[in-house]
């Protein structure tokens, strides 16, 4: 089964679990896994649903804080910005990988 990746925020690191005065190095790590085998990454349709699974896992694992809380609002936002930069490797890897994948089908069917 395919997993494009495991998302460990940094919400840890950046306290915007909702505990306030987390400790960033004993604070538990959010992890989301995105399965993606059941899409077909070559075609704009499965880039797509990757891409809303994805969001929705980093969504997730980032959190949310209050809108009164401006101080937590800044650090999910920055979770939300380093935590997607941080997939977007294997994201693209993935994407990379499927249409490799896809060609040499195509090519071997002939």
């Amino acid at each position: 089964m395919k997993i494009l990746l495991a998302i460990a925020a940094a919400a840890a690191a950046f306290g915007a679990a909702p505990a306030p005065a987390r400790d960033s190095a004993t604070a538990p790590v959010e992890v989301q896994i995105v399965r993606y085998a059941d899409l077909d990454l070559a075609t704009p349709a499965g880039r797509s649903a990757l891409d809303r699974r994805l969001a929705f896992a980093v969504r997730e694992v980032c959190g949310d804080a209050s809108d009164v809380d401006v101080h937590g609002k800044n650090v999910v936002s920055r979770c939300l910005a380093q935590t997607a930069r941080a997939i977007s490797e294997r994201r693209d890897a993935a994407l990379a990988s499927a249409v490799a994948a896809r060609s040499v089908r195509l090519a071997s069917s002939r």
